[in-house]
């Protein structure tokens, strides 16, 4: 495991559509192991997708357990996620969000309150989990990376919506 560089906006891969795995082989252990030792070397971040780390399949680890807004609500703890997949969204907040791709703003962008998701865990696991709250947001940002978009494209107006971190 290795701590990876963070790509930033607007580096090419971060608008690339992530392909699916299909062999499980030792390069996804190393991609998800990579990406926790990313994550938890950042020392703010809840999650990171592999793209930002300019791998281009369809990998993520999302972890809001240590995050102040985390701690205050149930979750799942450390989710690396293969081929994550939304498979029913329901209600709406509007909500603040960063991302270490692009570290100079924020910006408020409507997600889905509860999901469902289905993906392959870290053990070749099919896992179907429902989460809410700030885990469900910072699952919902990172599978957008898998997608190529960043917060920034769900931003509603760029005058009005995206803030400059201080």
């Amino acid at each position: 495991m290795a701590v990876k560089e963070i790509l930033l906006y607007p580096n090419p891969l971060l608008k690339e559509v992530c392909a699916a795995i299909g062999l499980w082989d030792d390069s996804v252990d190393t991609l998800l192991a990579d990406l926790v030792a990313t994550m938890v070397d950042a020392g703010h971040s809840v999650g990171v997708a592999a793209p930002q780390i300019g791998d281009t399949r369809r990998a993520v680890v999302v972890d809001v357990s240590k995050s102040k807004l985390g701690k205050k609500q149930e979750n799942h703890g450390l989710l690396q996620m293969i081929n994550p997949q939304i498979i029913e969204r329901e209600g709406q907040v509007t909500v603040r969000e960063g991302c270490m791709s692009v570290p100079d703003y924020t910006g408020n962008v409507l997600r889905a309150e509860h999901i469902v998701m289905q993906f392959l865990d870290q053990d070749q696991q099919l896992q179907v989990i429902k989460s809410q709250g700030f885990e469900a947001i910072a699952i919902q940002h990172e599978l957008d990376h898998l997608d190529g978009y960043l917060f920034l494209d769900r931003v509603s107006s760029l005058k009005t919506d995206l803030f400059r971190r201080k």
